[in-house]
């Protein structure tokens, strides 16, 4: 595994997937980011992540906050819950929340394939879709293939 390599074990930190209620599985996850990162609140000047990894699905949903999701709206919570995705699979989930994944010193949006053109075209014309309401505290940083570029795409 790549993390085992290159991160100290104290610092991975993965989503318990040993039940079937994902509300009691964010509940856990939260607990521990909040145990790693020795506070209750998140600190504007101290980020929770160094990098956060970020895709962009079909409908604009990143991580596993779907458009029109309550989740979006949460600002206290760190993790929650997700009991119905709104692609497939379509299966129960557990997602950080818009502050929890902001809380990052830079932030990576990894979007490649012909199939990710449509959404991609409207995230870059500043939609409300999920994937544009998260933000990092530093650098976000879209890396993109050019399959996926819309056409009318220029380098600025």
């Amino acid at each position: 595994m790549f993390l085992d390599s290159y991160a100290p074990a104290s610092n991975i930190h993965p989503i318990p997937t040993d039940t079937a209620n994902p509300q009691e599985a964010a509940r856990r996850y939260e607990s521990e980011l909040k145990s790693f990162y020795g506070a209750d609140r998140l600190d504007a000047t101290r980020p929770l992540f160094d990098v956060v990894l970020m895709g962009i699905g079909p409908d604009g949903h990143t991580a596993s906050l779907f458009p029109n999701y309550p989740a979006l709206e949460e600002t206290d919570r760190w993790v929650v819950g997700v009991p119905e995705a709104h692609v497939e699979p379509f299966v129960p989930r557990v997602t950080l929340t818009l502050p929890a994944l902001g809380s990052c010193r830079e932030m990576l949006f990894e979007v490649s394939g012909s199939d990710k053109r449509a959404i991609l075209t409207r995230v870059l014309d500043r939609e409300d879709l999920p994937a544009n309401r998260v933000h990092s505290t530093g650098e976000a940083i879209w890396l993109v293939d050019k399959a996926a570029l819309p056409e009318n795409f220029r380098a600025q």
